[in-house]
């Protein structure tokens, strides 16, 4: 059996695919996977060390506004449908597993072509535009929200949730906390932006840092790209990076777990697989969505969680330092609004979602 997953960019979408495609190997040993998507530092690190190769194309995004770029993605989409056709026509596989976004398009229209059965998933509440695009050329799409089912044919989609890497409940709290040298006496609030970090998070955090240290621990990850700079400003404010209970790290990786263990409560974006990661642990949240995500999905996201009590929302565009600061102490001093909180986010996390949606790739590839 032979299996192409598509996607990229992102952890959101790159480590779903791991989750899916253990799934499958487990139940299917002689499983052969490709991965085929844009080229990213990401990707071949992660595939790398699953054995799973990559071959690389060109991916246009698919935009809802004017940009100048959206000349250069004109281009690239067709050179990346050519490619993928080439692929997989050399590959030829029995299924095709797309994570979704505008990475996936140019190999699921050449699946299409080829008549491959594709199963898509679909992370958001609300799905953007290359979902419901890649939606009408995929046998199945599965999707992580209620919300979602309704943009796709009944025949067609099914609820899973969202599929996460498997030791992510496997953490040891207190082996991060020797690692990094925190203390048992204070809280732990861990700054998550997602894979590539969040500027403006950091910026919000660190004008409160003074505040939060004198009572609380952070474990904040910046991102690659602004790690130099957090670490700056912080030592400018008189925290040194690794002391007084100040630790910024540019990417987490393999310690997510433990630091998930460990956190008492959490800061972070509201993508898919952030939420779907801190519900399998049930810790306290506060989503601060971008303002201005693809279709709007952060947001969306982050009140499906605020109306059923699962999280706290903040608004970008009203992050004063008096009101996050406000809210930590809230969330980490009222006991009862901290079991609501943990208890209600809990529910967004489904154990077996990896487990269905390997199961369907699985029976497409058997009927292919």
């Amino acid at each position: 059996m032979k299996i192409v997953l598509t996607g990229g960019g992102t952890g959101g979408h790159i480590f779903p695919l791991i989750a899916v495609a253990k799934k499958i190997k487990a139940k299917k040993p002689e499983v052969q996977f490709l991965f085929i998507g844009p080229k990213g530092k990401l990707e071949e690190e992660v595939f790398g060390k699953e054995g799973i190769p990559t071959k690389n194309i060109m991916a246009g995004k698919v935009r809802r506004y004017f940009s100048w770029l959206y000349f250069i993605d004109f281009v690239k989409l067709p050179i990346g449908f050519i490619q993928a056709l080439w692929l997989l026509l050399r590959y030829m596989p029995d299924a095709i597993f797309s994570k979704g976004g505008y990475a996936s398009i140019p190999v699921v229209l050449a699946g299409w072509i080829y008549r491959i059965p594709i199963l898509t998933h679909e992370s958001d509440s609300i799905p953007g535009v290359a979902n419901s695009f890649i939606g009408k050329f995929s046998q199945r799409v599965a999707v992580s929200y209620p919300e979602a089912e309704k943009e796709f044919p009944a025949e067609q989609v099914v609820l899973t949730g969202n599929p996460i890497r498997e030791d992510i409940l496997q953490g040891n709290a207190q082996r991060i906390r020797e690692k990094l040298g925190l203390t048992n006496s204070k809280k732990i609030i861990f700054v998550y932006g997602g894979s590539q970090g969040a500027k403006n998070i950091n910026e919000k955090i660190l004008d409160i840092l003074p505040k939060i240290i004198k009572k609380y621990q952070i474990i904040h990850q910046t991102g690659e790209k602004n790690f130099e700079e957090v670490t700056r400003k912080a030592g400018e404010l008189g925290f040194k990076a690794g002391r007084e209970g100040y630790e910024p790290i540019a990417f987490v990786g393999d310690d997510l777990k433990d630091i998930l263990a460990a956190a008492d409560l959490v800061i972070t974006r509201a993508g898919a697989n952030s939420i779907s990661e801190i519900a399998a642990n049930g810790k306290p949240t506060i989503l601060i969505p971008i303002a201005k995500s693809a279709n709007d999905h952060q947001r969306m996201n982050a009140y499906s969680l605020a109306r059923s009590g699962a999280a706290i929302v903040l608004e970008e565009s009203n992050l004063g330092e008096h009101l996050l600061m406000g809210r930590i102490d809230e969330i980490l001093e009222n006991q009862e609004l901290n079991q609501k909180l943990s208890e209600g986010i809990k529910k967004f996390y489904h154990p077996d979602a990896a487990e269905k949606i390997a199961d369907g790739i699985i029976e497409l590839a058997d009927g292919n």
